[in-house]
């Protein structure tokens, strides 16, 4: 592996660290529907506005959000919605370790 492979999968590994928090995920998937307000956001998750705000944050630096000011709201939006799909895999991924392990706790 050369070294701009070696940093393409440090970047990806990083993008994922940004989306790995339950808080994180349910904001991106909260935003699945579309531009939110921060507020909203806040009032959905029924978290502190300053803990929202700071993985926001993290999510902003990682690439994985844009914002815009209206006013004195500020807005967040997906960056690259195609996102979803992973979490959609991931759940796929979830659905299927559970019935395999059904099946061997069946056989008990």
């Amino acid at each position: 592996m050369n070294a701009e492979q070696k940093q393409l999968y440090k970047l990806k590994a990083d993008l994922i660290a940004a989306m790995g928090h339950p808080i994180r995920l349910a904001i991106v998937e909260y935003l699945s529907n579309g531009e939110q307000c921060v507020c909203d956001i806040t009032e959905h998750l029924g978290a502190e506005r300053s803990n929202v705000s700071r993985h926001l944050a993290v999510m902003l630096k990682a690439g994985l959000l844009e914002y815009r000011k209206d006013g004195l709201k500020m807005m967040y939006t997906l960056r690259t919605p195609c996102i979803l799909k992973f979490l959609s895999c991931v759940t796929e991924a979830l659905r299927q370790q559970m019935q395999s392990n059904a099946r061997i706790l069946a056989r008990l």
